[in-house]
């Protein structure tokens, strides 16, 4: 059965992904999956840089708003509804655009989840030392020893290694893991594609974006917010951007200095975030700057 292709738009916060999203959708007749952990939350709005009513206008978005900013929300939730999204736009010949920077939400679409402890850096930090010492058709030959239903080329180091420390870590082969979560195998094909810019530009835009959700009124939605009832202490009101404006209303900062800690760690995360997609198997990379060759690029992978 041939599998549902699906695009997939990620990178860092503030890198344009809406944008370059909307653009692809337009022209190839697509929707857009938020793969976002905090736009699928109501009420907050400014501070999750939600897409706007005009951008949803122009293309339907799903998964964002489905939730009250106290109801809990994970991957394989996210997983789950997504997967039931696009199997449903697929129907209706309609190209699924997932879109945002979540990185485990969209791994866990794509390659599923695992139950319990599955990831260990010390296991891991060694594994890579032995692929430097001892080639990575060593390793490569292992895992066919020990897990030879798990299907990976043997110059995927990076699935390699991440195989092998699954099973050291549970002493269970990876198929095993896949066959328990009830995922196989990745139901689409997938064409996954990470936005990237200098880090000055990013890092530059992060603050401006900053200064542009205060300057729309974060504060306000903040404040409404604690008005509905919502606890300063959720998990969602703990995100970046809310923390730090409860911070300041609690007279823990100055607004400065809560202003300051905000872009510092939104700065922080988008590294985190570009850390996080470096690390994912089959990503390609494409100059923000550069999105115009993201036309061809989906153009071949439609139709081939």
């Amino acid at each position: 059965m041939e599998k549902i292709r699906i695009i997939v738009i990620c990178g860092p916060t503030a890198i344009g992904k809406t944008a370059v999203a909307i653009e692809i959708a337009k022209i190839f007749n697509g929707e857009i999956i938020s793969a976002d952990s905090m736009q699928v939350y109501r009420y907050m709005d400014i501070g999750t840089a939600k897409p706007t009513s005009a951008e949803r206008a122009e293309v339907p978005h799903h998964l964002a708003d489905i939730l009250n900013p106290d109801e809990p929300f994970d991957a394989a939730a996210f997983a789950g509804k997504a997967r039931k999204t696009i199997e449903t736009l697929s129907t209706k010949g309609i190209l699924p655009i997932i879109v945002g920077g979540t990185g485990l939400y969209i791994r866990a679409l794509l390659h599923g989840i695992f139950e319990g402890k599955t990831s260990d850096a010390d296991i891991r930090k060694h594994l890579k030392e032995q692929a430097q010492a001892q080639g990575i058709d060593a390793l490569y030959q292992r895992l066919r020893e020990c897990d030879p239903h798990t299907a990976i080329h043997p110059n995927d180091e990076f699935r390699i290694i991440r195989a092998l420390e699954i099973f050291e870590i549970s002493g269970q082969p990876a198929s095993e893991h896949h066959r328990q979560h009830g995922f196989k195998d990745n139901p689409f094909d997938a064409l996954s594609i990470a936005l990237f810019t200098d880090r000055e530009i990013l890092y530059d835009r992060i603050n401006r974006r900053v200064d542009m959700m205060l300057e729309q009124g974060l504060l306000d939605e903040v404040k409404m917010l604690l008005n509905m009832g919502y606890s300063p202490n959720l998990k969602s009101m703990q995100s970046i951007g809310y923390r730090h404006l409860l911070d300041f209303m609690n007279g823990d900062f100055s607004y400065e200095e809560a202003v300051r800690l905000f872009k510092r760690d939104t700065r922080r995360y988008a590294k985190r975030q570009i850390t996080w997609f470096k690390s994912e198997p089959d990503m390609i990379w494409v100059r923000a700057e550069s999105r115009n060759e993201l036309i061809p690029m989906i153009e071949n992978f439609l139709k081939n």
